[in-house]
Parts: C-alpha cells; structure tokens; sequence
C-alpha cells in the first residue's frame, strides 16, 4: 500500500490576494509565440468567447473584427483554445524548454 500525500488545508492558501500570488509566477518570454491567433479566421467568430475566457485578459477584439493577442503574460492554462469555435483560429504548442511561466517559492 502506498503512503498518503498530505494535502496543504486549502485555508491556508484564503490570505494570500491575487497580486501576491502573481508575485510568485516568473514569465520568461521566448522570441517565438507558443500561441498564434489567425485573425483572419477570427473576423467570421460570432462569439469571441476567448477575449471572455482568458484568465489574463490577453485578447482583444480590434475594430475590424479581428483579435490581438499578447502572449508575453499568458499562464498557458489552454483555456482560449478549448472555448475557440473557429477551428484554425489559434494554434498552440508549449512555450520552448526553459520560457513561459515559472512558479516560485518564497
């Protein structure tokens, strides 16, 4: 039988604000994106719902019905590419080894 985990109470973690937690995250930024959005394809999306969806607030619609995307802060959680309806609208891969969110402690 294998030994138990112990789990960290999850009351432990009710003190700490959003900002604090983000003081935690590292973003190395790679030259190339891990995460490129067609805005072509995005021009005939009806819903936009990755602009609503991403936890970052990394999308915004342009003028012209396209989308922009920053991809310097994205948590890579892939949230954006399960909710895009627009199939070939975005193309995701993980970030190159050694780039893209580093979670420390301290």
């Amino acid at each position: 039988m294998s030994e138990a985990i112990p789990l960290t109470p999850i009351s432990s973690y009710r003190g700490i604000g959003f900002d604090d937690r983000m003081d935690t995250v590292e973003f190395r930024v790679a030259e190339r994106a891990h995460i490129v959005v067609d805005s072509d394809i995005c021009r005939s999306c009806t819903t936009k719902a990755c602009v609503t969806a991403c936890p970052a607030n990394l999308f915004a619609p342009t003028s012209d019905g396209g989308i922009l995307f920053n991809y310097e802060q994205c948590f890579e959680c892939g949230t954006c590419y399960q909710v895009c309806n627009s199939e070939g609208a975005l193309s995701w891969t993980y970030p190159d080894g050694g780039y893209g969110v580093v979670f420390r402690q301290g």
